[in-house]
């Protein structure tokens, strides 16, 4: 009995884990707002995010070289 409890403790500890490893290494939305300097090679897009509970607006940047997206919070 002690087996078949410890193998659903392990489970939830490696459940646990891959959730707290996607959410912080593969989930990008994490580290959305990346400042408010504008590197160079990044365009202007037309999409802005608001936020609906501060009402904060987020403009998005493009880079068309590396396909990287740049996030600007905006006042």
């Amino acid at each position: 009995m002690k087996f078949v409890i410890g193998f659903y403790v392990l489970e939830g500890i490696i459940i646990i884990i891959c959730i707290l490893l996607g959410y912080f290494i593969y989930d990008k939305r994490f580290n959305r707002n990346h400042g408010t300097k504008v590197s160079d090679g990044f365009q202007l897009t037309n999409e802005i995010n608001i936020d609906p509970v501060t009402g904060d607006k987020t403009r998005v940047y493009y880079n068309p070289n590396t396909g990287e997206r740049f996030y600007k919070k905006e006042k």
